[in-house]
This record gives structure tokens, C-alpha cells and sequence, in this order.
């Protein structure tokens, strides 16, 4: 996905759901938002923003939820 859409450029239409989809799956198996910002190459801000428009119920600050979390937040 990240290899697909330059760095800076604007993600619309169907380009933003796949990534949004993608960022969702991959901040569920506990990736943070930072890594997603860094390997796709956009603003922490973008991830972020993202991610909460599609429903995910972002973890605290602290790392990884811990197992019985993890398995709450991935049930959403």
C-alpha cells in the first residue's frame, strides 16, 4: 500500500479506504500509530485522523493493550 501513493501526496476515494482498512488491521495487531506514520510515510496527525473516522478505539499511550484489551478493542 505505502508503495503505491508518493509521500505528501493527497489520499482520496477509494485509495483512502484501502488504506484506512489496511492502517485499521494493522494498528488492531498492535502496530502504533508511529510506525504506521513512518512506513507509509505520512503525518502522525494523517494516521491518526484516519484511523478515528473509521472507528477504531485508539490505546491509551503506554505501548501494546494488554491481552484481555487487546481482545476487546479487536472485537469492535
Amino acid at each position: 500500500m505505502g508503495d503505491s501513493i508518493r509521500k505528501g501526496a493527497r489520499v482520496t476515494g477509494t485509495d483512502r479506504s484501502k488504506m484506512a482498512t489496511d492502517l485499521k488491521n494493522r494498528y488492531y495487531s498492535g502496530e502504533s500509530i508511529r510506525a504506521l506514520a513512518a512506513t507509509t510515510g505520512k503525518s502522525y496527525g494523517f494516521v491518526h485522523r484516519l484511523l478515528t473516522e473509521t472507528g477504531v478505539k485508539l490505546r491509551g499511550r503506554g505501548g501494546a493493550a494488554r491481552p484481555d484489551e487487546a481482545k476487546a478493542i479487536a472485537s469492535h
